[in-house]
């Protein structure tokens, strides 16, 4: 397998994991009342988490190979829409988990406009990459 499809494949999951997530996963969660909040975000927390974590390691570690590979103009397309979606989860998306409380509206709006820039990275990312693959042919 060449690092490009290794990225472009790792890049599809991540996609598809964040539109799930921006799309069921968080409106579910921001529409829990004050009563349950702080069970149903700790279960949520516990229960990403690992996922996450495969994914983007799966991402750096393939992204990485990719990068050392030389890949072409929609690999680096891919590479930084990518990478954006991650920064966005270290420099946003993350801390506002971390305020989320049960009277915290403004929060949940926010994390909501975050969640949205960071699926729009991931999305761009695998469709970049996957376009890589059909024109490198």
């Amino acid at each position: 397998m060449t690092p490009a499809i290794a990225f472009a494949l790792v890049a599809a999951a991540h996609a598809g994991f964040q539109v799930t997530v921006t799309t069921l996963v968080y409106p579910a969660l921001v529409e829990v009342g004050p009563a349950a909040w702080d069970t149903a975000h700790a279960r949520h927390s516990r229960r990403i988490v690992p996922l996450v974590a495969l994914l983007y390691a799966g991402l750096v570690g393939s992204g990485g190979v990719l990068v050392l590979d030389g890949p072409d103009v929609l690999g680096w397309v891919g590479l930084v829409a990518t990478a954006g979606a991650l920064a966005t989860t270290a420099v946003a998306a993350a801390p506002l988990h971390g305020r989320l409380r049960a009277d915290t509206d403004d929060l949940r709006h926010r994390l909501l406009l975050v969640d949205r820039l960071r699926c729009s990275g991931a999305v761009l990312g695998a469709l970049a990459a996957t376009a890589s693959l059909l024109t490198s042919r």
